[in-house]
């Protein structure tokens, strides 16, 4: 018969998994050093989606995965744009969704700042022409910086982001 509190007390069976990817590293410190120049302690973004297909979403998502771990560098993901120093806007702004990115927009303090992120937040992208879009974020809104790419890898946005905060602290 197995001793049932065997079970809980083996050894560890997987193993440690060490990676350090030392540009990310280096580009996170750039960000940690800028971000209290312009917006104080930290910078807060709120994504808002305007008609996407969910790829630039992900990789969004992954920027707070423990590989990336953004928060480390000063930069938080906020639920209210009333809190949000940073719009990051994706997908191309549909018809039904041209006066919800406005209100987002404005509910925003000041200093506010827009980012577009992926080609469809950019130009319309694939979408561009159609008769339910109106077509990038910049049709409506001022936008400080675009991330292109379909969708941009983590780091491409992280590197977008550096980009809007050096601009920002000139």
């Amino acid at each position: 018969m197995v001793n049932p509190l065997s079970l809980f007390l083996r050894p560890k069976v997987t193993e440690t998994f060490e990676f350090r990817d030392e540009e990310l590293e280096a580009l996170g410190a750039e960000i940690k050093k800028e971000i209290p120049k312009v917006f104080g302690h930290s910078l807060a973004i709120r994504e808002l989606d305007s008609g996407s297909d969910n790829s630039t979403e992900i990789e969004i998502s992954n920027l707070g995965n423990p590989h990336y771990d953004v928060e480390r560098f000063g930069i938080s993901f906020v639920a209210s744009p009333r809190h949000a120093d940073v719009l990051m806007v994706t997908g191309a702004v549909t018809l039904n969704m041209a006066e919800a990115v406005k209100k987002t927009y404005e509910a925003m303090p000041s200093p506010k700042f827009v980012v577009a992120v992926g080609d469809d937040a950019c130009d319309g992208g694939i979408y561009k022409g159609s008769y339910a879009v109106l077509g990038g974020v910049d049709k409506i809104l001022p936008v400080d910086m675009k991330i292109p790419g379909n969708p941009p890898s983590p780091k491409e946005i992280l590197k977008g982001i550096f980009a809007l905060v050096k601009n920002a602290s000139k």
